[in-house]
């Protein structure tokens, strides 16, 4: 997984009004959830604000990262939890972070690349690929950047379900049964076919 540094200051103000005023200086409110919690078992969250500028290369990129994340100069290991955009101008609303050990595992969606030439495609068919991203569970050290399905061996009319891929020091928490890439039969593979 790839890393980055980012910089933020604690706010000690919460609510709508100085939310909104932090937006308008060109700062993003943000929490991070650690490993501490309250009386009732909740995790306990820490807001902070960071500059937009600072987010983009986490936010706008396909990669996944972990985060040096520095507040008031004590810096943390988290990573990217949730984000809220504005629904029309697509501005970075809020983000939620989570801190992250070496030892507790986290859940994280991870990017999903194909590889090969798959069978059905030289047959004329066409791979779709469903998922884009799976989630996995490991500790984060362990969690790669992308991961590979060959796609090789799959035939006309085949698919790849997520409980047919297993990765070393993962375990896929996406539903066994949903598809992540499939060869769909075209008009020009069942010429094909009959052509035989």
């Amino acid at each position: 997984m790839k890393s980055l540094s980012i910089s933020g200051s604690a706010r000690t103000e919460v609510g709508k009004k100085s939310t909104t005023a932090l937006r308008h200086e060109g700062l993003v409110p943000c929490c991070i959830y650690g490993e501490a919690r309250d009386e009732k078992g909740n995790p306990i969250s820490k807001a902070f604000t960071v500059k937009v500028e600072a987010l983009r290369k986490l936010v706008y990129t396909p990669d996944i990262h972990v985060v040096d994340l520095t507040i008031d100069g004590v810096t943390v290991k988290a990573v990217m939890k949730d984000i809220q955009f504005h629904p029309v101008k697509d501005t970075i609303l809020h983000v939620d972070f989570y801190e992250v050990t070496e030892t507790k595992p986290i859940v994280m969606a991870v990017p999903v690349k194909l590889e090969g030439l798959a069978e059905g495609v030289r047959a004329g068919g066409k791979l779709v690929q469903l998922q884009r991203k799976l989630k996995v569970k490991a500790v984060y050290s362990l969690i790669p950047e992308k991961l590979f399905v060959n796609v090789s061996e799959l035939g006309l009319g085949k698919s790849i379900k997520v409980g047919d891929l297993s990765f070393e020091n993962l375990e896929l928490v996406s539903a066994k049964e949903s598809l992540v890439c499939a060869v769909k039969t075209t008009r020009a593979s069942q010429q094909a076919a009959q052509g035989k």
